[in-house]
């Protein structure tokens, strides 16, 4: 017992002493905010906003509040390098999940403001995969509430994108959960199950990741219920 309560305060003794990315590896999101700023990682900041919003937050008040935070940070960041193509896909991020949170006129103007901070990140960055991941999910959202039209959003962009996001990262277990729920979506379930399937197989790399899987693994077991599996 002792020796637990000695390992204990060791460990919490190096958060306390730890820099913002190392927070965020360790799933303290809300401190890495916190140390971002600190730091002056506008990036940083953003993604651990996103992070806490999308993982930690307990209701809808307090996610919209957080991605409103990763927004703010995100165009600190872009306003301290505009040629820095992470600063583009953080906003976008937050741009589009505050969409969800926001009146239907409001987050349809949010569409263009994403798709444009997607398109100067892949300008900057082409082979950037979590950012061609973002816009196969601009596509496939747009689409299916049929003002595709109105923004030249593709349905059949979807799949294309999201194979080339996973041949330049095929280990992130994100892209491969994204995938499926777009395979989904799509109508395409047992393709799914085998893009759910390598995500389960892939080791997770932080506090993140490990989040992901637990969405992957429960996706995996509903949808193979549903298959007769």
């Amino acid at each position: 017992m002792r020796q637990l309560l000695v390992l204990l305060v060791v460990s919490l003794s190096a958060l306390a002493f730890a820099g913002a990315a190392e927070l965020l590896a360790e799933g303290e999101f809300k401190a890495a905010y916190e140390a971002a700023i600190q730091e002056g990682d506008w990036v940083l900041a953003a993604r651990a906003a996103s992070f806490y919003a999308m993982y930690q937050a307990t209701d809808k008040k307090e996610r919209a509040a957080w991605f409103s935070k990763a927004e703010a940070a995100a165009k600190k960041a872009i306003k301290e390098d505009p040629e820095n193509p992470e600063a583009y896909f953080e906003l976008a991020r937050a741009l589009g999940r505050l969409a969800q949170y926001r009146g239907i006129l409001q987050s349809l103007s949010l569409a263009s403001a994403v798709k444009e901070n997607l398109d100067k990140a892949l300008k900057l960055k082409p082979d950037y995969a979590s950012a061609l991941v973002a816009l196969a999910l601009w596509h496939l959202e747009l689409s299916q509430k049929g003002v595709g039209w109105l923004y030249g959003a593709s349905e059949k962009k979807v799949i294309p994108l999201f194979e080339k996001a996973i041949q330049l990262e095929p280990d992130r277990i994100i892209h491969r959960l994204e995938y499926a729920k777009a395979l989904i979506r799509l109508g395409k379930k047992k393709e799914a199950l085998k893009q759910l399937e390598v995500a389960l197989s892939l080791p997770p790399r932080d506090a993140r990741d490990r989040y992901v899987l637990e969405e992957a693994r429960a996706l995996y077991e509903k949808l193979k219920a549903e298959l007769g599996g």
